[in-house]
């Protein structure tokens, strides 16, 4: 039982810490709600004049995320280094493995737009080959002004 003792007393701390962070927080807290002024955006000064076009794109996030997707397999590749030779085949076939994992999440996240930064691309319908009838049709249908019958 003398084992679980310090674990006992770091939950106790734990629950401590949070209900005194509670009771601070609604201790401290403004009681009224914020102006108008308060709410509104605040850059370097300058009132907004018009609202943003648009929300900032979801884009950036997942190359945040691919970042660090790739930092933490970078850190998952230095303990290999360093016992690559106590692993042998089976350390260099799981690490193998591994990156290819990565590499083939990185082609899909690629493949599906997450690094381009452009404005989204839309597919449009394409118009159809050309043919005789298709030219006759659009001549009859929509006669130029300025060309004499």
């Amino acid at each position: 039982m003398d084992q679980y003792l310090p674990i006992l007393g770091l939950l106790i701390v734990g629950i401590l810490f949070a209900a005194v962070s509670f009771i601070a927080s609604a201790l401290l807290a403004p009681k009224k709600k914020p102006s108008a002024a308060k709410r509104a955006p605040y850059e370097c000064g300058i009132v907004p004049e018009i609202e943003p076009p648009q929300r900032f794109p979801v884009r950036f996030y997942l190359v945040a995320m691919i970042f660090i997707i790739f930092d933490i397999e970078i850190v998952f590749m230095y303990p290999f280094a360093v016992v690559f030779k106590e692993l042998g085949n089976f350390g260099l076939v799981e690490v193998v493995l591994f990156s290819v994992v990565v590499f083939v999440s990185l082609l899909f996240l690629v493949s599906s737009g997450a690094l381009t930064w452009g404005p989204v691309k839309r597919l449009t319908r394409g118009v159809p080959s050309r043919t005789s009838e298709s030219t006759i049709a659009r001549i009859t249908a929509d006669p130029a002004p300025d060309r004499a019958a």
